[in-house]
């Protein structure tokens, strides 16, 4: 469960969220109020920075989890799944819901970005298990 599994784990999780954010691109849109081209694609939608930002936030959440993980010996599957899953709906999608709650966002954003970290995490614990 060392750097490659960090990284393996960091690679699907952030494969993930490409999926995730795909099908619902058009709801996230709305609900982030991101502007658009004529076409409906986000006008930053060629800037690698979000991109780049995205896979180093999936490598430091999955270093961390697995810091996490060696000091609680969670070392199986069905641990690693019921962990991810906690921290994803107990540890980041209250953050999201306390800053989008102050910031006016609609729940419905909350509801999409928390469900990628609790989900994302879960891939995270999952794949950390496996290394």
């Amino acid at each position: 469960m060392g750097y490659l599994g960090v990284l393996v784990a960091a690679v699907a999780a952030y494969a993930f969220g490409a999926v995730w954010y795909m099908i619902l691109a058009k709801p996230w849109i709305r609900a982030a109020g991101i502007e658009t081209d004529s076409s409906g694609k986000p006008l930053n939608a060629s800037n690698p920075v979000p991109y780049i930002v995205a896979f180093g936030s999936a490598v430091l959440v999955a270093g961390m989890m697995r810091h996490i993980f060696v000091l609680s010996g969670i070392d199986t599957v069905d641990k690693g799944l019921v962990s991810g899953l906690g921290i994803g709906l107990f540890l980041a999608s209250p953050w999201l819901l306390t800053c989008y709650s102050f910031g006016g966002r609609p729940f419905r954003l909350t509801l999409i970005d928390g469900g990628y970290a609790t989900i994302g995490s879960a891939i995270i614990g999952v794949v950390l298990t496996l290394f």
